[in-house]
């Protein structure tokens, strides 16, 4: 039975009450009997319209919320033709009539971009006609605002050589490169979200063609090997004076690093007496494992023959220009706690020694650090171009990126932040291992202090940590990245368990960085 034959039901019956003839009573409740349907009707009909609001709302919501992605490239019938049919299809209601949709874009400065959505309709009434009403108005609105927060985000990426197995490096590459599409499709233009990369195995690439800057130490770099130099009598044409089991490493061609090994010093050419160490297997010093020296001993003023060879022993440094780019942890050579300018980012100068990058020849030195940028396609061949080696050093590329994030050394001083803008710094920290070996440790607990330390004054800093572990292997747990992982921004929370992810294969590497990338541009575009 419907409303509306019920309705004609009772004004039938109401009718039949003007032929009455006994008194007032009848025409006393005919004349009740009208508000009393007019208010239980109500009830009816705006339980309707609130429904019909409700639906209007969530539709007109989710229209604002997806128009905000590309209507920067919508003009202004473009955008109130896909408004209106975005919203109708979201809608998917045939009761409400007379839907009118307006959107309005506008930009600011001070504000950001707005995208304002009104949509107005009525829906008809059935028992409020008794009170001569034949419709309830319907209105609705949604405000999506962004851009007044920008981004800037240090993405600190494991290159060792575990992340070779079980396709790690490539699920890094793939989730890396989508997560870039994601932070470049939620910028409306340039500036609004930069992002920094820095690959790291032991140490991290400052990039070779830096090699004049003052920010660098060469001390470890142009040093000779420890207690190496030859006795007197060798020289040109003599037995290599060292050999992998008594010092670690042996004799090579020339200066050139990785040239071929020889087991005698050259007696002729170019780099006749010249004595030059090849690379350091660890074996007598694990802190030296695939470790260049750069140079030579040159064997001089040499007197007499055989036995009686009596040369004196110059060490010939290597040109700056063939350096490879690797930096090792920043401090005191012999006392990393002696500034702690390896868990924090006080700027290199040349005053204090201890703040400046040390140099070193690790021969897989990983792909080079790109600092702030949002040159996305730059972004993208530096993670394609990642390779697989070294060993784990979380703690230098948590360093260095967070110096990505205020320059110094190899980064340039960032962009000034506009007074006008609210700006998140991020730090995506991912690596599938423990630590094994920095400058000056080769125990994880030891690096792990350190590291710790970095993670402390992160977190004081108001940057947000997100900690990625990737456990194919059956490591264990690492209590280090859990306790790293915080929330910068207020209300600060350190540790943050939210922002620790625990990983079990290479594919959830994709989906975890799809749902940061999605946080972030949550943190950017926002209702």
């Amino acid at each position: 039975m419907t409303p509306a034959f019920v309705f004609d039901s009772l004004r039938k019956r109401a009718w039949t009450f003007r032929h009455a003839k006994r008194g007032n009573v009848i025409l006393t409740f005919a004349l009740a009997l009208i508000p009393m349907v007019g208010m239980v009707g109500a009830a009816v009909d705006y339980t309707r319209g609130n429904n019909a609001k409700a639906s209007m709302q969530m539709a007109i919501d989710a229209t604002g919320l997806m128009l905000s992605k590309d209507v920067s490239a919508l003009n202004g019938s473009q955008l109130a033709q896909k408004a209106d049919a975005q919203f109708r299809t979201l809608l998917n209601r045939t009761d409400i009539q007379n839907l009118v949709i307006t959107p309005t874009y506008t930009t600011s400065v001070t504000e950001g971009y707005k995208l304002n959505i009104t949509a107005t309709g009525n829906i008809p009434v059935t028992f409020m006609k008794v009170l001569g009403k034949s419709q309830l108005d319907l209105n609705v609105d949604t405000l999506v605002r962004w851009g007044n927060t920008r981004l800037r985000v240090a993405l600190v990426l494991d290159n060792t050589g575990s992340m070779a197995s079980s396709n790690k490096l490539t699920a890094l590459q793939t989730a890396t490169n989508n997560l870039i599409d994601q932070l470049k499709n939620a910028a409306k233009q340039n500036g609004d979200i930069y992002v920094s990369i820095v690959p790291f195995v032991k140490d991290v690439n400052a990039d070779p063609t830096n090699y004049s800057q003052t920010w660098i130490d060469w001390t470890d770099w142009e040093a000779p090997p420890a207690n190496s130099t030859p006795a007197a009598n060798v020289g040109p044409g003599s037995n290599c004076p060292w050999t992998t089991s008594s010092k670690g490493f042996g004799c090579q061609k020339n200066p050139t690093n990785g040239s071929s090994t020889v087991t005698k010093v050259p007696s002729s050419g170019t780099y006749k007496g010249y004595i030059c160490p090849t690379i350091d297997d660890g074996s007598k010093n694990p802190l030296k494992a695939s470790v260049y020296y750069n140079g030579c001993y040159n064997s001089t003023s040499c007197t007499g023959s055989g036995s009686s060879l009596n040369c004196q022993h110059a060490w010939v440094k290597n040109a700056h220009s063939t350096w490879n780019g690797c930096i090792t942890d920043r401090g005191n050579s012999s006392a990393p706690s002696s500034g702690n300018y390896d868990t924090n980012v006080v700027a290199p100068t040349t005053s204090t020694t201890a703040t400046l990058l040390p140099a070193e020849q690790y021969s897989t030195c990983p792909q080079q650090i790109l600092p702030l940028t949002y040159d996305w396609t730059a972004m993208k061949t530096l993670v394609n171009n990642m390779v697989a080696a070294g060993n784990t050093n979380q703690a230098i590329g948590l360093e260095q990126g967070w110096m990505s994030l205020v320059g110094g050394g190899p980064f340039p001083t960032p962009p000034t932040m506009d007074p006008n803008y609210q700006y998140k710094q991020v730090i995506i920290l991912l690596t599938d291992g423990l630590n094994t070996q920095d400058r000056w440790y080769t125990t994880d607990t030891q690096i792990d202090a350190r590291q710790k330390i970095t993670c402390d004054n992160i977190n004081a800093a108001g940057i947000t940590l997100y900690t990625v572990q990737v456990n194919t292997s059956g490591d264990p747990t690492s209590t280090l990245l859990q306790n790293c992982a915080g929330t910068g921004t207020t209300p600060k929370k350190y540790p943050d368990p939210d922002k620790f992810f625990l990983l079990t294969s290479s594919t959830q590497i994709v989906t975890t960085f799809n749902q940061i990338a999605t946080t972030l541009a949550n943190l950017y575009v926002a209702k």
